[in-house]
């Protein structure tokens, strides 16, 4: 500050005739000293706002507009060039998020904050009578505290006509009923024949286009009066402003609307601070319709399906993942080995990841196998054709690096077992950990078992058909293990998992065992002997929930979600919309259904082309908690809610974004200064 104030002194000094001081008689003049010290003054009042504490009070006026070109509504505008002048240096924040430009632009404007002014260009030619706007939401701040001008909207008109009209709504998954952020939300006006046609959506850009918030919300302004619209959702992924990819995210709703407007009221809270509030006021406004347009997006089914990658972390083994589900397993062709080299496939439900094990060891432990790889893959026209790829597959980790590894281990245990020897020479042999690897064996549920669970039992590697001689179910009848009717079978198509099937019964202890090598390792390896204890709590430990649904539908399927809104159990209501649950832990659980059209258990998405909607879903608007010994009976009416408030907040992974505003820093920095005060009076007083 003080480098800062001797430099204003020397241009002073050089900027006015006779103020230099080698002019002694002139540099003693009055004149020169209340010029110095103007500017001092000046420059420390700057200074001091800036950051404040404490320099004076902090700047908590929001920017606000003192002229543009062409100005704020202008009609008969050919401008392409625009300038938005502000009482104070300004920046735009997240513009590429929050900026839009309707209609839409094929060549992306440049829209730049410049001082104390913002600058617009447009690109693309000008239609005619046509309403342009640029709407900045809470983009603009100021350049210092960072307050926000609020939701500013510059617009202009091409013809003789502005229109002002607005619409309003929200863009949800249609599966899990999450806010959207960021997807684009259009309209198309009637035609002369007074309808909207489907195929519009993919042959022309929107006419009116928004964008999403963090709360799904959007709002289209610059809408006209007098006519009926339509509006869709687009995830674009190509920037064109239409639909047209699968991979791309779309909603539609095929009711037409038309806009309208008319005098409100809403309360504004004036608040002390972050905690108490001063005052509420009304404030009038002009409320435009329609403003609850709920648009629900999905993506089509059969995306498009490429190879993503082949992953081989180790030699016995590699992976082949998908972008997409497929119908049809791929197919190998060895080029350095004889056929499909045996491998054993392990599959996931949609065929989107492909387990290979290999084992064949000789070929596992080759460092490069190089195969013809034929998958199904979607072409330039979106067909699933078969495409072939050659391929070198080759481990993360090599069988020289394994055995390396595996010296290195074997020398460690070498070295631990001489230090513990030293201490105790009579210490009895132990068995090398790593000279023999062992099938491992893990189960869900363990420990604990509920009567309506079945455990699945799953191995590290595929493994042979299991000696059922070799497993054992038992039950403890007082202090007696008794041998209990089970079965134990592999789970369909997964050559790693079996199933463990009883008739579990309350209050009841079981051990499930498998004998030392009954498991044979399709690998080579065999299992150490397994023990699974299992207990069946109590009936007193579980609660029960049953739900009625209260609509029209037939084919209601409702889940258990929890709080990671991940279901935990699905039933499918009866004929009168009631489903049951029984034998539920304690603890909180929230609820979603869906309309299952065609019955196949789960949710099937929506077909832009021929009309199909998504099926729809519903949730619960709030948490349900479960007590042990209580039975809950709740009533559901699915469509009592509005689709936007129904999901609980406790499990919407999009949050709404931070809402901004102007700081009110004043009024906890005078509160600051009181207290201070007080200090330094009690201080005294002492």
């Amino acid at each position: 500050m003080e480098l800062f104030g001797q430099r204003l002194r020397q241009r002073i000094l050089d900027a006015v005739p006779g103020l230099h001081p080698n002019n002694e008689g002139r540099a003693r003049s009055g004149l020169f000293v209340i010029y110095y010290l103007l500017f001092v003054v000046v420059l420390a009042c700057a200074c001091a706002n800036i950051g404040s504490p404490d320099g004076g009070p902090y700047d908590e006026q929001p920017p606000r507009v003192t002229s543009s070109s062409p100005r704020n509504q202008a009609i008969k505008s050919d401008k392409k060039h625009i300038a938005i002048l502000f009482d104070e240096y300004i920046k735009i924040e997240n513009a590429s998020e929050k900026v839009v430009v309707s209609p839409p632009q094929v060549e992306a404007p440049n829209i730049r904050a410049v001082g104390k002014s913002v600058r617009i260009d447009l690109f693309d030619s000008l239609q005619a009578n046509t309403t342009y706007t640029v709407d900045f939401a809470d983009a603009i701040v100021d350049n210092n505290e960072g307050n926000p001008m609020g939701n500013f909207t510059f617009s202009f008109s091409t013809g003789d006509v502005i229109d002002t009209m607005e619409v309003a709504g929200y863009v949800l998954d249609a599966e899990n009923l999450e806010p959207i952020k960021g997807i684009l939300v259009g309209l198309y006006a009637e035609n002369e024949d007074g309808i909207v046609p489907d195929s519009l959506f993919r042959k022309k850009a929107f006419e009116r286009v928004s964008r999403t918030n963090g709360s799904g919300h959007f709002v289209i302004k610059g809408v006209a009066t007098g006519k009926r619209y339509r509006a869709f959702a687009l995830q674009d992924v190509d920037g064109n402003f239409m639909f047209t990819q699968k991979s791309e995210m779309v909603a539609f709703d095929t009711t037409y609307f038309e806009t309208s407007c008319g005098p409100d009221i809403r309360l504004d809270t004036i608040w002390a601070d972050s905690v108490h509030y001063d005052s509420i006021h009304p404030v009038h406004y002009t409320h435009f319709y329609p403003d609850n347009i709920v648009l629900k997006a999905f993506k089509e089914a059969g995306q498009d399906c490429h190879l993503l990658k082949i992953q081989r972390d180790v030699p016995e083994k590699f992976v082949a993942y998908f972008t997409s589900p497929t119908d049809s397993l791929p197919r190998i062709q060895g080029f350095n080995f004889e056929g499909d080299g045996g491998f054993i496939v392990e599959a996931s439900e949609h065929l989107d990841t492909v387990t290979y094990w290999i084992p064949d060891t000789m070929l596992a432990y080759q460092d490069t196998l190089t195969m013809a790889f034929t998958y199904l893959d979607t072409d330039t026209l979106h067909q699933l054709v078969w495409k072939t790829d050659t391929l070198n597959v080759v481990p993360k980790l090599t069988r020289g690096q394994q055995l390396k590894e595996l010296a290195k281990q074997n020398e460690e245990w070498e070295k631990e077992q001489k230090k513990k020897r030293k201490k105790n020479p009579l210490l009895p042999p132990e068995e090398n950990p790593n000279l023999i690897t062992y099938l491992q064996i893990d189960s869900k549920p363990a420990g604990s078992v509920d009567p309506n669970q079945n455990p699945v039992i799953t191995f590290s590697e595929p493994i042979a058909p299991i000696d059922s001689s070799a497993v054992h179910f038992k039950i403890k009848v007082d202090s007696l293990w008794n041998d209990a009717p089970f079965h134990f079978e592999p789970v369909a198509g997964d050559p790693r998992r079996y199933r463990l099937f009883a008739e579990w019964e309350l209050e009841q202890q079981y051990t499930f065992e498998i004998d030392s090598a009954a498991v044979q390792g399709r690998l080579g390896h065999t299992n150490k002997p397994y023990k699974l204890d299992l207990r069946v709590p109590k009936e007193d430990s579980y609660g029960a929930l049953f739900i009625q649904c209260l609509a029209q539908d037939t084919g209601i399927v409702v889940q258990l979600m929890n709080n990671s809104d991940k279901p935990v159990r699905t039933e499918r209501a009866n004929a009168q919309g009631r489903a049951d649950f029984f034998y539920l832990k304690p603890g909180d659980y929230y609820l979603r259904c869906f309309i299952d059209r065609n019955g196949d258990g789960i949710w099937t998405t929506g077909d832009y082309d021929k009309g199909i909607a998504p099926e729809e879903t519903f949730y619960f608007p709030q948490a349900i908690t479960v007590k042990a010994q209580w039975e809950i009976d709740q009533e559901w009416n699915l469509r009592g809610i509005e689709a936007m408030k129904q999901k609980p907040l406790q499990i919407t992974k999009q949050k709404a974004d931070k809402k901004k505003d102007v700081k009110a820093r004043n009024r906890e920095r005078e509160a600051a200064m009181e207290r201070e005060s007080k200090k330094r009076t009690q201080g005294k007083s002492k």
